[in-house]
This record gives structure tokens, sequence and C-alpha cells, in this order.
């Protein structure tokens, strides 16, 4: 299961509502940085063969199954932390970070 926290979710539905159109966002893992994995969200329009869809807080959460082995339990939230924000991921699969926050080891 993927999660949205509230802050997440209303950043998802502003960031949708202001696009226009899609289903939902899709999360998922590309190979990147130095501890090899990195997250990938973008819009979906149409759903492909193999996705699971999940909903939180009003919001569709899609994922492909090959990226669901590494995100499954992932909690995204949305924090604004002095000039930054962005969102952030909880994901218990994770057994290390890079030391500049951009990828991830399982």
């Amino acid at each position: 299961m993927i999660t949205l926290t509230d802050a997440a979710a209303d950043r998802v539905g502003k960031f949708l509502a202001n696009r226009g159109k899609g289903l939902g966002l899709r999360l998922g893992v590309k190979t990147s940085g130095c501890s090899g994995m990195a997250y990938v969200m973008e819009f979906v329009d149409e759903l492909q063969d193999g996705d699971t869809v999940f909903e939180s807080n009003g919001v569709k959460v899609i994922v492909d199954p090959k990226a669901l082995v590494y995100l499954d339990g992932t909690e995204v939230d949305y924090a604004r932390e002095g000039l930054n924000e962005g969102f952030t991921f909880g994901n218990p699969n994770e057994k290390a970070r890079c030391g500049c926050g951009e990828s991830f080891t399982v």
C-alpha cells in the first residue's frame, strides 16, 4: 500500500486541478544517484496493464508492478522547511540513503 499524508494529497490535488486533467499520480523508481535508486513522480492520464491503484486522501496513486516491490508501505508527505519545500518519502524498504538525499538503496 502507498499512502499520502493530508499535505501531500492537498498538493497533488492542486497540481491536478491546475493541469485540468489526469487520473492521479504515478510513483515509481529509476536507477540513479550514488545509492542506486531515485523516486519518480508523474501525472497519469491512462492506466497501463498491471498498474496497481491505491487511493489515499482522495488522490489516486498508481504504481507499476516492478516499482511496487521497492515502494510497498511508502508514505508520501509534502513539507516546507525554511525556503525549501517538496515531497518526502517514508519508505520502510529503504536500507540507506546517499548524503545528498537524492537516491536510496533497498
